[in-house]
């Protein structure tokens, strides 16, 4: 793991939680080029899983930077389908906030893959 990554989550996480501000500096340096790459996706799934606890600007701010990452090109590949499917399924279940972001990504997708649709098919059961 790169340096940064590790100081950005310790100096984030040092209270279990993620607050109205830390939400503020991500959003404003992840956003600062109007694009989210995998890098900074990865990074945000990490502080999902490993937060005890986030405001609800977090989720809005996950969901956006996935949305805005995984629907880049129109389209949802075999392996961002992959990639979903690995962190949707970390922690052993789906929650809301994650069959939200498979609605969303279904609904404005030109184009998905038959392995997101499976994915989505499972989790909506």
């Amino acid at each position: 793991m790169a340096e940064w990554r590790k100081l950005a989550k310790t100096a984030i996480l040092t209270d279990n939680r993620i607050d109205t501000s830390e939400v503020n500096i991500l959003r404003d340096n992840f956003f600062s080029d109007d694009k989210i790459n995998q890098s900074e996706l990865d990074f945000l799934q990490e502080l999902r899983s490993e937060c005890k606890s986030a405001v609800k600007a977090f989720d809005e701010l996950f969901i956006e930077a996935a949305k805005s990452h995984l629907l880049a090109d129109g389209a949802i590949s075999k392996s961002e389908a992959k990639w979903l499917s690995k962190a949707i399924k970390a922690d052993g279940q789906v929650d809301d906030l994650e069959k939200r972001l498979l609605k969303e990504l279904k609904a404005e997708a030109k184009e998905t893959s038959p392995e997101f649709d499976e994915l989505y098919a499972e989790c909506m059961k």
